[in-house]
């Protein structure tokens, strides 16, 4: 568990329909943050409404064929900054298109609670 403290926020800005060596692009770095025996505690895929791009094309949601493909996806996560800096250069390698950024961040609270899910 991520303590509580400072960090580094990771994001990442792709295109959903944007490929990689094996498929999309956010499903090959989601596996690696999880199964790369790189150990991040999470992650967090977002799927925007509408976005744009160097190429200055609006991509909305509700648009249909292949522009309504070209969607936005963000990749977030939060974790030690030793760690960032120690998967970095890996990830920066598997992202083929798109932007990363990291930024400074606080810790503030972390906690899993023993009620997870509401039924």
């Amino acid at each position: 568990m991520l303590p509580v403290g400072p960090a580094t926020k990771v994001t990442i800005y792709l295109n959903q329909d944007t490929g990689g060596a094996k498929g999309f692009l956010r499903d090959e770095i989601l596996s690696f943050l999880r199964e790369g025996g790189v150990g991040v505690g999470g992650a967090t895929v977002l799927h925007p409404y509408a976005g744009f791009g160097s190429s200055g094309h609006l991509h909305k949601i509700d648009e249909g064929g292949v522009a309504g493909l070209h969607l936005p996806v963000v990749i977030v996560f939060v974790e030690m900054t030793e760690k960032v800096n120690s998967i970095l250069p890996a990830l920066l390698e598997i992202v083929t298109d798109g932007l990363v950024e990291a930024h400074p961040t606080q810790v503030l609270k972390n906690i899993v609670g023993k009620e997870k899910v509401v039924s």
